[in-house]
């Protein structure tokens, strides 16, 4: 498949993962009444605090309204970290010739990896990602994995096969 291709699948990929996994947070969240919407401010500055000053994620600001540019700027590093996650799951699953039966797996198996990269990893460049290591971040992860792996696996089903089938 020409790399065009693949960058066009990546990012359509990581955008439906990255938008089907904050669904499932904010489901899980809600589920577990988990105090909505503090916890969503919380982690939008958290995300926003990769790129923005610091500052943001001041105790005395954790769980306020963030304004317009900290909800850009989180929204930006969530779906520039999806499309490039679902790149390297794509150069994953072509390069290990995991066929079409198998993506859903693996892409729960990646989604279980990228918690552990995002929150531990991460975690000795940016601290402040310790909040968030729960029960429901890992759900969502999975969600990510399950729904990227999905993602790629409909594109081989109506279009031109991506993988060894």
């Amino acid at each position: 498949m020409p790399l065009t291709s693949c960058l066009r699948l990546a990012a359509l990929a990581g955008i439906v993962a990255g938008t089907v996994a904050t669904l499932a947070q904010l489901l899980f969240w809600w589920l577990a009444s988990v105090p909505l919407p503090d916890v969503l401010y919380r982690d939008t500055r958290l995300a926003a605090a990769m790129v923005l000053p610091h500052g943001i994620i001041a105790l005395d600001q954790l769980f306020q309204p963030p304004g317009l540019l900290v909800w850009v700027a989180a929204t930006a590093v969530h779906f520039v970290l999806s499309v490039v996650y679902a790149a390297l799951f794509i150069a994953m699953a072509i390069r290990l010739r995991i066929g079409a039966a198998a993506l859903l797996p693996a892409g729960m198996a990646f989604g279980m990896l990228l918690y552990g990269i995002n929150m531990y990893g991460f975690t000795s460049l940016m601290p402040w990602f310790f909040l968030v290591r729960d029960q429901i971040t890992l759900a969502a992860h999975v969600v990510f994995g399950l729904s990227l792996g999905g993602a790629v696996w409909a594109n081989t089903r109506l279009k031109v096969p991506l993988l060894p089938i």
